[in-house]
């Protein structure tokens, strides 16, 4: 599986031009794109010409988050059950991502 993060990155932690708070160092996988993790939903919209198609948030076999600290890959359950917080690096995500849930997930 890869692991390549796109966006318009400011940093190697994920950040973007849209998102570069501190706490802002997920990024998300979309189903029309398997094997690139976007930064957010605006750098992929921005990159690509196509409509997103978004994974279902329930599937538990799919990887959809990754840390930009450490690389380490999640489900969505594993992701909201982590307290906001990389299990493998323990780095603090931004917890109002969960705002945003359904331009990512269906």
């Amino acid at each position: 599986m890869s692991k390549l993060i796109s966006g318009k990155l400011v940093d190697e932690k994920s950040r973007c031009i849209h998102w570069h708070g501190d706490l802002d160092i997920i990024a998300l996988k979309f189903k029309c794109c398997p094997n690139t993790y976007y930064s957010c939903y605006t750098c992929h919209q921005e990159l690509c010409n196509h409509k997103v198609e978004k994974y279902n948030r329930l599937d538990n076999k799919v990887n959809l988050i990754i840390c930009g600290n450490c690389r380490k890959e999640f489900t969505f359950q594993e992701y909201v059950t982590s307290d906001y917080k990389c299990l493998n690096c323990k780095q603090k995500f931004n917890p109002g991502c969960k705002l945003h849930y359904d331009m990512y997930f269906k």
